[in-house]
C-alpha cells in the first residue's frame, strides 16, 4: 500500500501546492481542515480516493490525533495574519504547531515538515515573529528531526501579496505601501512546496531552511516591476511608519468593532513586521541544501498577473494593433 500524508491546511495557498506533489509521488493524501467542502477541488490531484479533504480542528488534540492516524508524515501549514478571535496567532502558529509535533511524536510519524516564515523569533518585535518563533521551539522540542521551513514572502497565481497590490492599482493614480525601503526575497509557491515534499519523504536532513527566491528587492522596486507586469503608470508612496501605525491601529479598532467579520487593509502588527527586512540569512541552510534551484519572479509574474493589464490577455494584441496603425 502507497504511503500517506497528513497535510494540515492543505487546501491553502501553499498546501494545496504540496498536496499536489505528494500525490503524483503516489502518496496518498489526507487534506486536513477546517471546512472539507470547500477543499473538494483537492480531489482532483489524484486518482479517485487518492486525496482526501477531512474536517479537523487544529486547537483539538482529537481532531488533530485523528487526521494523522497511520500517517507516515505530516505537514503543517496551517498559519494565520489574524492576532484575534479563537484562531488567533497563538492558538494556531504556537499551540497549534506544538499539538501536531506532540501527537505526531506520539503517534510515531516518520517525518515531520513544519511551515514557519523568515523572521520568526520567539523575542521578536512583532506578535506574528513571535508566535512563529515559539511554534518552531514547540516543534523541535516534541520532534527534534523535524524540517522547518521559513520562506520569505510567498507568490504565485493565488498569492495576496502581488495580487492584492495590482488589484490596488486600478483604484487611482496613486499606489501607498508602508516599509519602502524594506528587502524581501519573494519565493514562488511550487518550489516551497518542492522543498516540504523532500522534507515529507524523508530526503531533506533535519534542521531549519531559510527560503527565498533568486531576487532580492526593495518593496518599493517590488511594486515597480508588478506595475511594469500590469503595464500600469501608478506613483509609489511610501507611508512613514508612523502614520501607517496610527492608521493600523484604527484598522485593528474597526476590524474588532465588526465582529472581526470584516477583513481590513492593514494592522499594526503588519506595519511593525515591515520594519524588518524579511531575506535570507547568512549562514542558513536554504535551497541549495535541498538541491531545489529557486525561480525567478521575471518567469512567473506575467503568467497570472495578466488579469491586472487594461486589456488582459489581449494587451500584447492591442499594442501590436497600435503600432500597425501608426
Amino acid at each position: 500500500m502507497s504511503k500517506l500524508v497528513t497535510i494540515y491546511g492543505g487546501s491553502g495557498f501553499l498546501g494545496r501546492y504540496v498536496a499536489r506533489r505528494m500525490a503524483k509521488s503516489g502518496w496518498r493524501v489526507r487534506v486536513a481542515v477546517r471546512r472539507p467542502n470547500e477543499a473538494l477541488f483537492v480531489k482532483q490531484y489524484g486518482a479517485v480516493g487518492q486525496v482526501a479533504p477531512i474536517l479537523c480542528n487544529i486547537r483539538d488534540d482529537a481532531s488533530v490525533a485523528s487526521a494523522m492516524a497511520g500517517a507516515d508524515a505530516v505537514v503543517n501549514c496551517v498559519g494565520t495574519f489574524d492576532k484575534g478571535g479563537k484562531n488567533n496567532f497563538d492558538a494556531v502558529q504556537a499551540m497549534g504547531a506544538e499539538r501536531i509535533a506532540r501527537l505526531a511524536a506520539a503517534e510515531g510519524v516518520a517525518n515531520l515538515v513544519h511551515i514557519s516564515a523568515i523572521g520568526a523569533d520567539a523575542n521578536g518585535a512583532s506578535l506574528y515573529a513571535r508566535s512563529k518563533g515559539k511554534g518552531e521551539a514547540a516543534v523541535l522540542s516534541h520532534f527534534p528531526n523535524a524540517v522547518i521551513l521559513r520562506p520569505s514572502v510567498i507568490f504565485g497565481p493565488e498569492d495576496d501579496f502581488f495580487n492584492r497590490f495590482a488589484g490596488m492599482s486600478r483604484m487611482g493614480p496613486v499606489l501607498p505601501i508602508v516599509g519602502g525601503k524594506t528587502l524581501f526575497q519573494p519565493v514562488f509557491v511550487d518550489d516551497v512546496a518542492a522543498a516540504a515534499e523532500k522534507g515529507a519523504k524523508g530526503e531533506a536532513p533535519a534542521g531549519i531552511y531559510e527560503l527565498g527566491g533568486p531576487d532580492v528587492q526593495s518593496f518599493r522596486d517590488l511594486m515597480g516591476e508588478m506595475l511594469e507586469v500590469i503595464q500600469r503608470r501608478k506613483v509609489v508612496v511610501n507611508l512613514p511608519f508612523w502614520f501607517a501605525g496610527v492608521m493600523g491601529s484604527v484598522f485593528d479598532f474597526l476590524h474588532a468593532a465588526t465582529g472581526r467579520l470584516v477583513t481590513m487593509p492593514l494592522t499594526r502588527d503588519q506595519v511593525t513586521s515591515l520594519r524588518s527586512d524579511n531575506v535570507v540569512g547568512d549562514g542558513t541552510r536554504t535551497f541549495a541544501d535541498l538541491g531545489i534551484e529557486p525561480t525567478a519572479m521575471e518567469v512567473m509574474l506575467p503568467r497570472y498577473l495578466w488579469r491586472f493589464r487594461k486589456d488582459g490577455q489581449y494587451a500584447d494584441i492591442t499594442a501590436s494593433a497600435r503600432n500597425l496603425r501608426t
